[in-house]
């Protein structure tokens, strides 16, 4: 009698798994290891960003358009493809802004702050409900006693990956 028990609970786990396959299989939605949706889409492409702020970082554009490519291309399978891609982003630096932020003992300033603004076009040419146009900022503060050619590159290193991280999760992982 115990023999038969056996038989019949491994035979009711196989099926539990073949159902359970069949159903994780059956999902229409494409997800990355991060959690990333892409649908049915296959190839990203993302255009060069337009740099529109009155003061200019000349390195600022290339640098945000190269790390949104490898921020999407790392965290998804898409194809990365020179323009009109299944999901398309186009963006242009609206701001970037050095100001001072924080007063300091005897009124000094204690911190600057470096923000950069970028406005952001996302197109999903499959399913255009999850398409988009929203401005990202972000900004880092530094020490006063520091001048923005000291900080410059590291905060600009921070502050465009926390744009892209932005970007990619509101296209994509939508939240």
């Amino acid at each position: 009698m115990s023999r038969f028990k056996a038989m019949t609970s491994a035979a009711v786990n196989a099926w539990v798994g073949v159902w359970t396959i069949a159903i994780i299989a059956s999902c229409s939605a494409s997800y990355s290891f991060t959690g990333g949706d892409v649908g049915q889409a296959k190839t990203l492409s993302v255009a060069t960003m337009i740099n529109e702020s009155d003061l200019v970082n000349p390195q600022l554009a290339q640098l945000l358009t190269t790390t949104l490519q490898d921020v999407i291309a790392r965290q998804t399978s898409l194809d990365l493809i020179t323009r009109d891609g299944d999901l398309q982003f186009t963006g242009r630096i609206t701001a970037y802004d050095v100001r001072s932020d924080a007063p300091g003992a005897n009124d000094q300033v204690a911190q600057s702050r470096l923000s950069v603004t970028v406005a952001i076009d996302y197109a999903n040419l499959l399913d255009d409900t999850k398409s988009f146009r929203q401005s990202f900022n972000v900004y880092r503060n530094f020490p006063a006693s520091q001048t923005l050619s000291q900080v410059e590159d590291v905060l600009v290193d921070e502050i465009v990956m926390e744009l892209c991280e932005k970007v990619f999760n509101r296209a994509l992982v939508q939240w």
